[in-house]
């Protein structure tokens, strides 16, 4: 909210010192206080290491799927297809998957990125069998293995449910997912785990 008022603001200052800029061929003054805001922001918005390790997952990868209803049964296995792209000038990956949930037709959408201000990896996920979202942050090893947080609305439990996941970067070519969530228990269960390989 805060970046949106700077920058209407500023904008505004900036159309109405129109004459005055096309007569001196200079933008206007800033103080500064708001040059230091602008050089927060963008350091905020820069392209760093982080960003630049998403540049690898980009791609089409076929998906093996394995998904527990009960822990203690053989998992359901299905397939997919995962394509990843770059968005915000390689800010953001996006994937769109597609494949099957129980021999029904499902589609996902995910996006993840790295917020230079928390310091941490972020991600949301969307699919065609819900109507909410999940919304998941997290950190990343040197190995490239990254563990989030995520919270999402159960329509069972009738709340917020709290999981996590894990994400293995083998290769360029090859990716492991897991997720865990509370059993019926309360304790934690593997849920999922997806094995992505690059076509």
């Amino acid at each position: 909210m805060r970046i949106r008022l700077f920058l209407l603001v500023f904008l505004s200052a900036a159309v109405h010192a129109a004459p005055v800029v096309a007569q001196e061929g200079e933008m206007p003054q800033m103080t500064p206080e708001q040059q230091a805001e602008m050089e927060a922001y963008m350091k905020a918005g820069a392209l760093g290491p982080q960003h630049e390790m998403m540049v690898n997952q980009v791609g089409t990868f076929d998906v093996a799927v394995k998904s527990w209803m009960d822990p203690a049964a053989p998992p359901i296995e299905s397939k997919g297809v995962a394509i990843r792209t770059l968005h915000m000038g390689g800010r953001v990956l996006h994937e769109e998957f597609q494949g099957d949930m129980m021999g029904t037709p499902f589609t996902g959408l995910s996006r993840n990125g790295y917020d230079n201000v928390s310091g941490k990896w972020w991600s949301t996920w969307t699919d065609s069998m819900s109507t909410g979202i999940m919304l998941s942050e997290g950190d990343c090893d040197e190995s490239h293995t990254c563990t989030y947080i995520g919270t999402y609305n159960d329509p069972v439990k009738g709340g917020t449910v709290t999981n996590r996941y894990v994400v293995k970067s083998i290769s360029p070519d090859e990716q492991y997912f897991e997720m865990y969530g509370p059993g019926r228990d309360g304790n934690e269960v593997k849920m999922m785990e997806m094995v992505y390989t690059r076509q």
